[in-house]
């Protein structure tokens, strides 16, 4: 196979996002750190995953556990230090392993310097540095926007005499990105994480970069039920139609700047995190010229839809027939959402066959691909007692849905050992689930039908495929909502792909498999004794020369 250009290695990576609080604990004080990870770089390397995503270890106060940063280019210490990260990012790169850091440039802590200037007064030096306004005349805030995370996206600060916007916690007050001055600074950050040698960079929370400057109140939705974190309901927040408090064109400018930082260094990349309505075509936007951003993944496939054929086409099709020259990025977990075996296949969390049909599905998409920590596990939802939850979104929800810390809590090491191996600490930050103990590493490790091998089985086997690596993609339409099937092409070479999304049986038609296909190295998801007939979760793969 052609070596990628390393210019464009991001291109059909696969990226493996490391939530660090609850990865490994290397000290003993119930928290995940950059120690952890470099203690546990090898296991991240056999999983034959390209780069890593680590979520934010900035200083921090930790209202909303390290997105709220007070300090961009130092390491809180519960993570470590900056030499810890050095250390990281040099074993990483020793194994060919790329790092991507999460910077959060949409808002900051209340607790940054900048913030607690620019609250003192309506005239000092920082006092446009975050999005400040006159209350009405009666005392309350300047428009009906309301919080992701509960109650207006405003919050009044008596020394200065004014509201300040956040659209997440009231600790978390929004940049003025239309400062120059502040947009100034953040490129000198993004500048000073270069210099150290990050690879890539992921945009938090894109779509809140800027706001109208009338600050004119949304319209109400149409339908204020979202898909998005398996919430069914609606609240304040989802009551509205975001078009006032969420604006692009400003955003893609800012972008165009990060992006020409990005490109004064060498095979350097940018995936901004979209979320919203219209993900897809949003995506695009971000994306869709060398002078913007290099990627973007949205909400789409990390929703509470159910997993048919018709929700896969309706993100990547919209992708492919409207891209253009924006590359797409595909995922079906984060540290933001239900994981996938429970969102999607609930009942059957057990059926170690539908992770791998997730592990499988993803890997044979167009695009770059990332992978969630424990996903390689198989691992589902993790239940949170109410007096455990650490996430305040999931105060706030409680009892409707608990929140983010079901996805968030320690992957399971060892299932022998205190607190899954994961630390030795009497209480770790977030409780060990023990249904995901039974799915621990030590347990995985020597099963060769395990969850996690398989997972190291099909990296490796991808990555000898050129056709997954390079190809074109097209859709075939089975008329079955549960059996997805489609194509990848490249020189000459034509793989045809059929994953069973659904838990009875599913039957190949003779017409989707005519020859000359012939079945393809991984079919080992297939009945043995009839390779048309697709088990529960099971998938399959043909090829043919063009």
């Amino acid at each position: 196979m052609t070596k990628k250009n390393n210019e464009e290695w991001w291109k059909d990576a696969v990226i493996y996002q490391v939530y660090p609080r609850s990865f490994y604990d290397s000290t003993g004080d119930g928290v995940g750190d950059l120690n952890g990870i470099t203690q546990k770089i090898d296991y991240i390397a056999s999983l034959g995953v390209d780069a890593i995503w680590i979520s934010p270890f900035f200083k921090s106060p930790m209202k909303d556990y390290g997105y709220d940063v007070s300090d961009y280019r130092d390491v809180d210490p519960i993570f470590g230090t900056l030499a810890d990260f050095e250390a990281l990012l040099d074993a990483a790169h020793q194994r060919g392993i790329k790092i991507i850091i999460d910077l959060v440039f949409s808002h900051s802590s209340n607790m940054h310097e900048w913030f607690q200037q620019s609250r003192q007064s309506q005239d000092n030096e920082k006092a446009d540095w975050y999005i400040w306004a006159d209350p009405k005349p009666d005392g309350s805030p300047p428009n009906n926007w309301q919080s992701y995370f509960g109650g207006p996206s405003w919050s009044y600060e008596i020394t200065r005499g004014q509201y300040y916007l956040h659209n997440f916690l009231s600790e978390q007050p929004d940049l003025n990105l239309r400062n120059p001055d502040v947009q100034d600074a953040l490129l000198d950050i993004l500048h000073y994480w270069m210099k150290k040698g990050v690879d890539g960079i992921r945009l938090d929370a894109i779509q809140c970069f800027f706001c109208s400057k009338g600050l004119e109140d949304n319209p109400i939705s149409p339908d204020a039920v979202p898909s998005r974190f398996n919430i069914d309901f609606a609240t304040p927040h989802t009551m509205q139609e975001h078009v006032y408090d969420e604006q692009a064109e400003p955003g893609i400018e800012f972008c165009k700047r990060i992006r020409g930082v990005m490109d004064e260094y060498e095979g350097r990349m940018a995936v901004a995190e979209i979320g919203g309505k219209l993900g897809a075509m949003k995506a695009i936007t971000y994306t869709d010229t060398p002078q913007k951003l290099h990627t973007a993944y949205h909400f789409g496939m990390l929703a509470r839809d159910p997993l048919t054929v018709s929700m896969i086409l309706s993100n990547i099709k919209t992708f492919e027939d409207n891209a253009g020259l924006a590359w797409p990025s595909w995922a079906f977990a984060n540290h933001d959402v239900v994981r996938p075996v429970t969102r999607w296949f609930e009942g059957h969390e057990d059926n170690k066959n539908a992770a791998k049909l997730l592990i499988a599905l993803l890997g044979t998409l167009r695009g770059s691909l990332f992978l969630y920590q424990g996903d390689e596990l198989g691992l589902g939802e993790a239940t949170v007692p109410y007096e455990k939850i650490k996430d305040p979104w999931g105060h706030y929800l409680y009892p409707k849905w608990q929140g983010r810390d079901g996805c968030r809590t320690p992957l399971p090491w060892d299932s022998n050992k205190k607190n899954a191996g994961f630390s030795k600490a009497d209480e770790p930050w977030l409780p060990v689930d023990e249904k995901q103990a039974t799915l621990a590493v030590s347990t995985q490790d020597g099963d060769k039908n395990s969850v996690l091998n398989f997972t190291r089985n099909f990296m490796a086997w991808r990555k000898e495929q050129p056709t997954f690596i390079k190809g074109e993609i097209s859709f075939i339409h089975t008329n079955d909502e549960y059996l997805f099937c489609f194509e990848r092409m490249y020189e000459g070479q034509i793989i045809r792909c059929f994953f069973n999304l659904s838990d009875h049986e599913k039957h190949i038609g003779d017409e989707f498999i005519e020859s000359p296909l012939t079945p393809f190295s991984m079919t080992d998801n297939t009945k043995p004794d009839d390779i048309k007939a697709l088990p529960p979760f099971g998938f399959t793969f043909f090829a043919k020369r063009a």
